[in-house]
């Protein structure tokens, strides 16, 4: 049997970047005879060729190519697939890194598909959730399931279809005609197939192409005509114009880059103006939001100067995704949402009522007045409006769409104004949230995207009202593991699949922990997501001074009945203090960071406590780092005197001030 996976890897002076992809390459399931990996050197000076071919030596599937430097990866992407023997060929960056089982898996779905592209399932720990992965399927639409949003050279392709259509990626090119290569090969394609199911290939970040605009446009000009080629007039190329008209030509006239190149700007926007004018008829701004539908008008229009103050006015716009209710249905996270698009100033977007109609209404410093009424409509876009809902392992940046039901609702607000908001209810089950499987281990951010009305845009679900149910729950398949809702520092939701042990639980929701001073002890109070059989470990609260001089206080935490329904259970420690002149095991003036000590060791905790002329207050722990490190961080009884004496502090400075000048060497 032949080679069946070319595996081509285009290397540039990665320095030792490169190791995890180098190593991830070499080291898959499949075994070497059936698979060779070609390293393609980019001119590089750094020494990588000379490790690249010590690799290829003793190793019998390897193969180095070294190319002159073009500093661009087309060439030697092209050169790789020329050399290529497989059946089948697989891109790789040098940031790139592979699962070991990544390209065994990938080959066998496409040989029981016959697919002539493969998807497999791509993570990245930057940038938009990728939609695509929502589900596996042999037979993929490029439009119907998001091809569009997965023009990434990161495939797997059957060489023969590759040469049969003479496909290869244009020279010397830039991101568009990377994109180019990829949409040529959807449209060729007899069938594409996306292996949603199994993570194949972690993405690294990429360089910021510097494309030339006119090149841009060339390049767009050529897809453009290989779409009208192979796609027949109707919704489905309509749809596949209007996903550059928005990427490729509108959003980039919105960006910090286009502001501030003033010398290139001119240009950039005549030659846009004139592709528009040739490639993008009006009626495509029907599949465009609000604010790339007024763009477009006015490029139309020659109005440079109002996008550049659109630009402005909406660059802090987002949205703002609040957490309404949260409650466990059996291993089930219910979570309720309000989703609002917020404008840049941060008040919520209105909207003006005519008749029946409702009009989007631009930022003040805009000239709406030759706006046409069609432009700013956004009634139909509000109600097909949605949000969709995710979550995301923070290591692995594996993402999962939720269920989720929801409708939209229209709040007057003001005369003939009105906003919009979008409720929905999603269904976490954390025993087949992962397509089926089990969520695994760690933690897990929640996201919400928004489509339509004014906006698209994405956020984190944060805190509205009231605080988080800290109520974990025993997920009962494929076995029993906890899983604790929390917030993050920054008042984000989060989820925790298997705590590694009962201290960290509970430093999962420390941020919900009371004090109370009474009697000369404070009673500090941590809620516990959930209590074993056992009542868990015996367990001791740790203060540690955070002043210039180091002191610590210990004191036994003991578990107790929690609130039904709210809390399993709450932690109580008793501590001494002494406001003036405290001794080494007695709380009193400063900052004390806090964490948790047990005889498996101990666990910092997300808060830290705070006393300041006799009142303890809570603060997050982030934000009493800084102190730790800091000389200044302690508060006696003599500081709070010398503070109170005029002069007081210009003395210490001027004492701190010599003190420096004349210090000997």
């Amino acid at each position: 049997m032949g080679v069946k996976v070319s595996v081509i890897v285009i290397v540039c002076n990665p320095g030792d970047t490169a190791d995890a992809c180098i190593r991830s390459a070499l080291e898959q399931t499949m075994p070497a005879d059936d698979y060779e990996v070609i390293f393609v050197d980019d001119g590089s000076t750094d020494g990588i060729g000379e490790r690249l071919d010590t690799i290829a030596s003793a190793r019998p599937n390897v193969r180095t190519l070294h190319l002159p430097h073009t500093g661009t990866p087309m060439r030697g992407r092209n050169v790789g697939l020329a050399a290529a023997t497989g059946d089948y060929v697989y891109f790789l960056d040098q940031g790139d890194r592979l699962e070991r089982d990544a390209i065994a898996r990938m080959h066998d779905r496409a040989m029981e598909t016959d697919a002539d592209v493969l998807i497999g399932r791509l993570v990245r720990d930057y940038g938009p959730p990728m939609t695509a992965f929502e589900r596996s399927t042999a037979r993929a639409d490029v439009v119907r399931d998001k091809l569009l949003t997965l023009l990434l050279p990161q495939q797997l392709y059957r060489r023969t279809f590759l040469e049969q259509h003479e496909l290869g990626f244009p020279v010397p090119g830039g991101l568009m005609g990377e994109q180019a290569f990829v949409m040529r090969a959807y449209l060729h394609a007899k069938a594409i197939a996306v292996l949603a199911e199994h993570v194949c290939c972690h993405l690294g970040r990429r360089p910021v192409a510097e494309d030339e605009p006119r090149a841009i446009v060339k390049e767009l000009h050529a897809l453009l005509d290989d779409i009208d080629t192979y796609v027949g007039e109707g919704r489905q190329r309509e749809r596949m114009y209007a996903h550059w008209f928005r990427s490729v030509v509108l959003r980039p006239l919105l960006t910090s880059k286009f502001a501030d190149s003033s010398v290139d700007r001119g240009v950039h926007f005549r030659v846009v103006q004139e592709l528009v004018f040739q490639r993008f008829p009006e009626r495509l701004d029907t599949y465009l939001p609000v604010q790339m539908r007024v763009v477009a008008a006015y490029v139309r229009t020659g109005r440079l100067d109002q996008i550049m103050l659109l630009a402005n006015s909406t660059r802090r716009a987002g949205l703002r995704s609040d957490l309404t209710e949260v409650r466990w249905d059996a291993h089930v996270l219910v979570l309720g949402l309000t989703v609002e698009v917020h404008g840049g100033d941060g008040t919520p977007d209105r909207y003006r009522a005519d008749g029946d109609r409702l009009h989007w209404i631009p930022p003040r410093s805009i000239d709406a007045r030759r706006l046409p009424e069609s432009v700013t409509d956004v009634t139909d876009a509000i109600e097909r409006a949605r949000i969709e809902v995710y979550v995301r392992h923070t290591e692995t940046g594996l993402v999962y769409f939720l269920p989720l039901t929801q409708h939209v609702e229209r709040i007057q607000d003001g005369r003939r104004r009105f906003r919009v908001q979008i409720k929905g209810e999603a269904r976490l089950d954390v025993t087949s949230a992962a397509l089926g499987e089990p969520l695994r281990p760690g933690q897990w951010e929640v996201h919400v995207r928004m489509f339509g009305g004014a906006n698209q845009a994405r956020s984190r679900v944060s805190r509205a009202k009231g605080p988080l149910n800290c109520l974990g729950v025993l997920a009962q398949r494929p076995r029993m593991r906890l899983v604790v809702p929390c917030w993050t520092d920054q008042g984000e939701l989060g989820l925790v699949v298997e705590p590694r042990s009962f201290s960290e639980s509970i430093a999962l929701v420390s941020p919900g922990v009371t004090v109370k001073h009474l009697d000369g002890h404070l009673y500090v109070v941590l809620p516990v997501p959930y209590v074993p059989p056992s009542g868990g470990p015996p367990l001791e609260l740790v203060l540690r001074s955070s002043g210039r001089r180091a002191r610590e206080v210990c004191a036994p935490a003991l578990v107790e009945a929690g609130v039904p329904g709210r809390i399993a259970g709450q932690l109580v420690a008793k501590v001494p203090v002494k406001r003036i002149m405290p001794e080494d095991d007695h709380f009193g003036p400063g900052t004390w960071l806090s964490s948790l000590r047990s005889s498996d060791g101990e666990f910092g905790l997300r808060f830290a406590l705070e006393m300041r002329r006799g009142r303890v207050e809570v603060r997050p722990a982030a934000a009493a780092e800084p102190e730790r490190r800091s000389p200044m961080g302690r508060d006696t009884l003599l500081h709070r005197i010398g503070r109170r004496l005029p002069g007081a502090r210009h003395m210490v400075r001027l004492a701190r001030a010599g003190g420096h000048r004349y210090l000997k060497e």
